[in-house]
């Protein structure tokens, strides 16, 4: 492969809804530069970005990839993210490297769920953007329905470039640049059409819009433009480019993918004027601080994915964010320690890698079996700056795992590996119930791990719903006294206590001693605080651990003989057992949930949270996204299971929410009676 500077890479990321052709679209564009031999098809399951076993088998893209092509001698590194929510980490990697996004729609289903989710992600990274609407040769599509739903919601920095115009025998593209008009072959060739007085007249509802848009970018044009003169296509070329750096313009382009409509346009248009690395002038590093790009600077990269190849080893994917990165290099992580060798570095295209000998500032290329790196890592030639890391979003769905492997150490292994690809993906060992825990971002997310278990590493896993972890406590004070005596000949035991029982404030056991005249000898006091501590484990009404529990040793009796501090610990466990006359009660985890949704829909969050058992606590303004409004509230965790489907359903997937826990509470009467004991 040829060796390319910094002016002439581009990396783009498409996002969009599920199902709005962001693959197609990433397909189309590899065979129209000549990148592929053939036209991969999602339904066909040989595309060059969906080739992970999962990916071609749901026929959706459950991770990101990385593809490369050639346009105009500008190299464009294509970054195909999943439009599915449950995989939006993916997506938070992506955006993180991306230089600019191109968002894809479907021209029959206009703006969708994922167009908002999208839009907003971008906005939040601080990333230029474009729409590509896409499948407007479909009959059912309508472009001008679509523009102007994307221009309501998102705003008039909104102009078209490239638009369909339809007629009895086909649809015809106009390029509002240079005014012209093309008609496609199947083979994705355009062919100039003229441009007759009724396509001059669709075309010039948008060419205004088009032209006021790229007059913003400079005080010249926006005089020229008020004096009726029409710019050239180079002048609009980089009057897109300054647009889209400073937000003020975001271009949309129509097409069709599956038809290789549209394709060289867009091509052509981030080759032009979609901006390179270099055009924000500086990254965030960990703190917060700008740092700036340096193309002849220290080497400087960061580690966005890692791959676990069952059979190759880790790849990890990096951009060079500073300086070249040359074949040889040894660079420090700094986020480990470690040194890394670069002795092998490649660009890739979907799962096919080219070796290279250096890739410049701004790149983004793979290396194999670092063994001491991750994502999220930075590693420099010299320094010790740290970037700004990828902040992925929580695992909010939580299930148990039920394994049919004997093997737990196999089990274990194949997980680390998945949580080391996957950031969103917890796994924890929960102690207090005895259950291996898998969390991730909703149902789907997590079905694609249990299936990547098994094929990848042979390890079959079930999910079932996780158990609660509950706690008792008592309501009343209650004095109790326990006796241990046994006589078996020779040394006996003999251990007698009274305690005073009652609820504390404190989590654990608050011991308090006020015995009198020596009827307990102080050497046995720790065992008795020990014996209650170890009863505490299991609680008296359904065997969960008991907290919140004051015990206040007034009296007891000892043996000169046979006292000793395991009878005193046996005769506190015999006085504990009668906390079952202490109006014993359930306690279950309670955590506060904050939910952003849109304002139309803050009623039926609410209505289910009643439902749930929730406490509203306030509601506010959404401060990262408009027209949402964020309601807190207090919920029972054991409402909490199945949140993220009942949350999805209700919002279409537009509402998002976190939950930490913060106190146990009593359950209530009703509830606690269905409670089952806990198992042994």
């Amino acid at each position: 492969m040829a060796k390319f500077i910094t002016n002439d890479i581009r990396n783009v990321c498409l996002i969009g809804h599920s199902g709005s052709g962001k693959t197609a679209t990433i397909e189309s564009m590899l065979w129209r530069a000549g990148a592929t031999d053939r036209l991969g098809r999602v339904c066909d399951g040989n595309t060059v970005s969906d080739y992970d076993s999962e990916e071609i088998k749901r026929g959706i893209s459950i991770g990101l990839s990385v593809c490369n092509l050639v346009w105009n001698n500008v190299k464009i590194n294509l970054i195909d993210c999943p439009g599915f929510l449950g995989f939006a980490g993916e997506v938070a990697s992506a955006l993180r490297v991306a230089d600019a996004c191109l968002i894809n729609v479907d021209a029959k289903a206009g703006m969708e769920v994922g167009t908002e989710i999208a839009w907003y992600n971008a906005l939040e990274a601080g990333l230029p953007r474009a729409f590509f609407i896409n499948k407007c040769d479909d009959p059912d599509a309508n472009f001008d329905n679509v523009f102007n739903q994307l221009r309501d919601e998102f705003g008039n920095a909104l102009c078209p470039v490239f638009i369909p115009i339809k007629e009895p025998n086909g649809v015809i593209m106009a390029d509002l640049m240079t005014m012209k008009c093309f008609r496609y072959l199947p083979n994705g060739e355009r062919q100039e059409e003229e441009m007759t007085d009724s396509r001059r007249a669709v075309a010039e509802q948008y060419e205004e819009i088009f032209m006021e848009a790229c007059a913003q970018t400079n005080e010249e044009m926006l005089e020229r433009f008020f004096e009726g003169e029409r710019f050239s296509p180079e002048e609009c070329a980089n009057a897109l480019h300054e647009g889209m750096i400073t937000g003020s313009i975001v271009p949309v382009w129509c097409g069709s993918s599956e038809n290789m409509r549209g394709i060289y346009s867009i091509l052509t248009a981030i080759a032009q004027s979609f901006p390179r690395h270099t055009a924000k002038k500086t990254e965030k590093d960990i703190s917060g601080a700008d740092v700036a790009i340096e193309r002849e600077g220290e080497c400087r990269l960061f580690v966005f994915k890692t791959i676990a190849d069952p059979f190759v080893g880790r790849f990890s994917f990096f951009k060079v964010m500073n300086g070249e990165l040359k074949k040889d290099m040894v660079l420090k992580n700094v986020t480990t320690g470690a040194d890394e060798k670069f002795s092998k570095i490649y660009t890739i295209c979907g799962k096919k890698q080219t070796e290279v000998d250096s890739l410049a500032c701004g790149d983004i290329g793979v290396i194999a079996k670092l063994a001491n790196t991750n994502t999220n890592d930075t590693l420099c030639e010299k320094s010790d700056t740290e970037y700004a890391k990828i902040d992925f979003p929580e695992a909010n769905m939580t299930m148990a795992i039920k394994t049919e492997s004997k093997d737990e150490d196999k089990v274990a292994t194949a997980i680390a590996k998945i949580l080391d690809e996957d950031k969103t993906v917890k796994y924890e060992n929960f102690v207090e119930t005895g259950e291996l825990l898998l969390k991730g971002i909703g149902d789907v997310h997590l079905d694609t791990v249990v299936c990547k278990l098994k094929t990848r590493y042979g390890v079959t896993i079930k999910l079932e719903t996780p158990k609660i972890a509950y706690r008792e406590t008592i309501r009343k004070t209650y004095s109790a006294e326990g006796k241990h005596k046994k006589q078996s000949g020779g040394a006996g035991q003999y251990g007698h206590v009274k305690i005073t029982f009652s609820h504390s404030e404190n989590d654990g056991l608050t011991f308090t001693q006020s015995v009198v005249g020596g009827e307990v000898p102080k050497g046995y006091y720790p065992a008795v605080e020990k014996g209650l501590e170890e009863a505490m484990k299991t609680g008296v009404l359904l065997g969960y651990p008991m907290v919140n529990l004051a015990a206040d040793l007034t009296g007891g009796s000892y043996h000169d003989v046979d006292s000793n501090e395991l009878s005193f610990k046996l005769a506190a466990r015999l006085a504990y057992k009668e906390l079952v006359n202490a109006s014993p009660v359930l306690l279950e985890p309670i955590g506060t949930l904050k939910v952003s949704v849109p304002e139309s829909m803050v009623g039926d969050v609410m209505g289910d949270l009643n439902k749930r058992r929730g406490r509203v606590l306030g509601m506010e303004p959404d401060a990262h996204r408009p027209r949402y409004t964020v309601v807190e509230a207090e919920v029972p965790k054991a409402e909490m299971v199945d949140y993220v489907i009942a949350l999805r359903a209700m919002t279409q997937g537009r509402g998002n929410f976190t939950f930490h826990f913060v106190r146990y509470e009593e359950v209530p009467a009703q509830i606690a009676s269905k409670v089952q004991p806990k198992a042994e």
